[in-house]
This record gives C-alpha cells, structure tokens and sequence, in this order.
C-alpha cells in the first residue's frame, strides 16, 4: 500500500550539528503514527520540515507519492498537509464560530470577509458549526476565542484544522499545557481523527500513556535521527530505545 506521507533522507544540518538526520519514515492511509523523544530530539524541526516551514538540507518530503519538498506551506496545505502547533493560534477577539468560519472560507478559495451574501453565508456557517459539532464546541460556537479555557483552544485548534479538510494532519503536543481532566475529552476528539474518516495522523506528544493509547505505530526519535519505528508493544521492549532512554521520561 502506498505511503500517503514519506520522507526520504530528510536532514536540516546548521553547521555541522544535525538537528534532523536522514530520517525515513512512512505514514499509511488511516494510520495514527505517534512520534516520540526527549526535549530537543528532532521532533518538531522533523515537522516543520515535513510542512514546510524549514527547508531541508538534504532529503525528500513526498505527499500521496509526489514530491513536495520544494513546495511553500500554503501549497502543501491545499495539497491535504495540515498542522497544529504547540503554541496557540486562535483569533482570541473573534468568537469560536468565526475562527471555524474564516477557516471554512479559506479552505473553499472564498473571501475572508465576515459579512458575505447570505446563501453563501448559511452555507459556511453550517459548514463551521459541523465541525464544531464534531470536536465537541458546538455549545460553546457564540463564545469569544480568548474565553476559552486551554483544553477547549486544543479542540478549537483541531477544528481549524479539519475545515481545511486536510487527509494527513500533523498534530504537535496537542496534550502541552491540558489540565488532567480536559485530557480524556481531547483524547477521544483526537482519536476520531483517523478511523474510517480515511484520514492520517502524525502526532508529536509527551504523554505517553495518551500515544500508547492512540498510535498504531511509535516512531522514537534521538539526537535527530530515528532511532526505532513500531508497534507501540515493539517499541517499548526495544533495549536500544530502553538504553537510550536510560533516566528519560519518554
């Protein structure tokens, strides 16, 4: 079956320190792909050049088995890549509904004006509050953004990046920052993600409890290279990644 997302070889060297090196990895259509490693271990550059937002010194980035790796971000999104980021990126002064509105309208090629002609409104609108609906924010579609508790910006961040309509997503610690009891709720928003919606996920966390739970496969990461790639059982009763591991919270 072919990969709906792989790198080739993908490095970003500064000097002579490689902060990525040669990583291979493929993400299947469907598959929940957790990537995991301590602070500084390569995860979030191996995103940002998956995406995009690095240039690669060395390597491939191929998407539904086409070549991307010179691609802008904006292009790769239209081609189905989208991402969260560990920081929050709402419009915190715009209510929930409208993040998701202006997201919807972004997606379809669409002004970005608020006010609209009404059919074409109703139908985004309907669009926005679908979503909503799906990540559990429908109650809560009125509300300003920057009222959000930090569980419920994860979950708007989520539904952001579902109006895209992406088929692989990228998701970076979304758990960063949850509170205990906010976890189960995002948990089962995220793990609605893949299933039989035909979507990929390769998702960066630090919980492990949450990526044993949720990924089909681990893929650990160590000095920017990748160390081990698996099922979850595999991974964990590797000696290698227990060596390397040794003192490390994974």
């Amino acid at each position: 079956m072919t990969a709906v997302l792989s790198t080739r070889g993908l490095s970003w060297r500064i000097g002579e320190v490689a902060i990525v090196d040669g990583v291979d990895l493929d993400l299947a259509p469907g598959e929940f792909l957790g990537v995991i490693g301590p602070n500084g271990a390569g995860k979030t550059s191996l995103f940002n050049l998956i995406t995009g937002v690095r240039r690669p010194t060395a390597g491939q980035v191929l998407l539904h088995g086409r070549e991307i790796t010179d691609l802008p971000p904006h292009r790769r999104a239209r081609r189905g890549l989208g991402r969260t980021f560990q920081a929050s990126s709402v419009f915190g002064s715009l209510s929930v509904r409208e993040n998701v509105r202006l997201a919807v309208q972004a997606q379809r090629g669409g002004s970005l004006r608020l006010w609209r002609r009404a059919a074409a409104d109703r139908e985004v609108v309907a669009a926005a509050d679908a979503v909503l609906e799906r990540v559990g924010l429908a109650h809560r579609a009125a509300a300003q953004a920057g009222t959000l508790a930090h569980g419920e910006k994860r979950k708007l961040e989520i539904a952001l990046l579902l109006a895209g309509e992406p088929t692989v997503m990228l998701l970076d610690e979304p758990m960063a920052g949850v509170s205990a009891e906010d976890v189960p709720e995002l948990v089962a928003v995220i793990r609605s993600l893949t299933g039989d919606t035909g979507r990929s996920v390769l998702m960066v966390e630090h919980h492990m409890d949450v990526i044993l739970e949720l990924a089909d496969r681990i893929a650990v990461m160590h000095h920017g290279a990748l160390l081990a790639c698996d099922t979850p059982q595999t991974v964990m009763a590797n000696a290698v990644v227990q060596e390397a591991y040794l003192g490390e919270e994974l």
